[in-house]
């Protein structure tokens, strides 16, 4: 009976349960608000702070959407003209969720939450976009595991423009391609610098008129933003020492009175502000040299501008007002440069660098113009 018993025992069969570990790749970078963040090793959904970073996005990428879950709107809505060539281009670009419109307060945590992006790329400073300061923001994008890493190319851009097309080539896994843009950067902007240092020489007195025709009162002006690319370009901007921050008005009585020697004014317009907005500078994408320069001599008969010795001898200038956000930034220095010291720089030819720089690093045909003298 025993050996029968132990014949019908039942089975008893041990099961060895295993745990398996998923590692998800990572990678740690150091962004420019100077934050180590781990980031996937394969990014597939990105959010973009600002829309206007889809250029720089581009450099890298080709076709800037393809990685895309959710941007602002700033691009649409502050250059519409730019926006409608990335739009004819890559007509998925208005299939892209939007979680704001153009200005930090509008962004929805909630709308960026739901989305599901696995990095987020912001803007150093804010003001379009959430900045380095927005801790709340940062903290529920970064409990919901999104990696935030900031850019810069408004705040100190001949310095972090290079950094930060860096920091985006290893986001993106487009390293050497990264690389390729900075050197061709650097080769530009030595141009400048190098010739700068050798001459040693005071430049002209500029007065630098900001967004001109955004508003009714004379005179906006920066020391920021496009002014430092002013001063890299061996100008002498006078609004120094006369503003409280990056930006702001000084009174046209003392504008007459320092009598700048160049005038620059920078254009927010477009063909499409043409009838709504006439006192603005148009240019940019689609704008014609004859359209833009009109644009500048109407923004230039105002009676503050019209005691201008600058203005009277044609020493008067506009250029794009974006340049300002734009790893292109380089052409900008290079436009001033020649601007203000025309014998040293009569050689290059920014509008050639430009062109270069879209041939080879843009999905878009160059079109348009993004600056213009008042003609002589």
């Amino acid at each position: 009976m025993e050996f029968l018993r132990f014949l019908v025992r039942p089975l008893v069969t041990t099961v060895f349960s295993f745990t398996v570990v998923v590692v998800h790749a990572q990678t740690t970078v150091t962004d420019l608000a100077g934050r180590q963040v781990r980031i996937p090793a394969r990014v597939e959904r990105i959010l973009l702070g600002e829309s206007r970073l889809l250029p720089a996005l581009a450099i890298l990428e080709g076709d800037p959407s393809q990685r895309l879950v959710a941007m602002m709107g700033d691009m649409e809505r502050v250059d519409p003209a730019s926006y409608a060539q990335w739009r004819t281009r890559f007509p998925g670009l208005d299939d892209i969720a939007r979680i704001g419109r153009s200005d930090a307060k509008s962004f929805s945590d909630e709308r960026a939450l739901a989305l599901r992006p696995q990095v987020a790329i912001f803007t150093l400073g804010g003001g379009h976009t959430p900045g380095e300061r927005d801790r709340e923001t940062l903290a529920r994008l970064e409990a919901a595991n999104i990696a935030v890493v900031f850019v810069d190319f408004r705040r100190d851009p001949l310095r972090n423009t290079p950094r930060s097309m860096e920091l985006l080539g290893k986001v993106l896994g487009k390293n050497q391609r990264a690389a390729d843009f900075n050197h061709y950067w650097k080769q530009q902007l030595d141009i400048v610098s190098k010739r700068l240092q050798k001459k040693q020489t005071t430049g002209p007195t500029v007065f630098l008129e900001n967004r001109v025709g955004l508003a009714t009162a004379c005179c906006e002006t920066m020391t920021g933003l496009l002014g430092k690319v002013l001063d890299a370009a061996g100008g002498q901007n006078m609004a120094k020492g006369l503003l409280p921050g990056e930006y702001g008005l000084i009174n046209p009585e003392l504008l007459i009175a320092r009598q700048p020697q160049i005038y620059i004014g920078t254009g927010i317009g477009s063909t499409q502000t043409l009838h709504s907005a006439p006192q603005r500078i148009a240019l940019g994408a689609g704008v014609t040299p004859e359209l833009a320069r009109k644009s500048l001599l109407h923004a230039l008969r105002r009676p503050q501008l019209q005691s201008l010795q600058a203005v009277r001898h044609k020493r008067a200038y506009a250029i794009w007002h974006h340049f300002y956000n734009s790893p292109f930034n380089v052409v900008a220095l290079q436009v001033m440069a020649k601007w203000m010291h025309p014998d040293l720089f009569a050689d290059i030819d920014p509008q050639q660098t430009l062109r270069e720089m879209y041939r080879r690093f843009q999905p878009l045909p160059l079109n348009g113009t993004y600056w213009i003298d008042a003609g002589h």
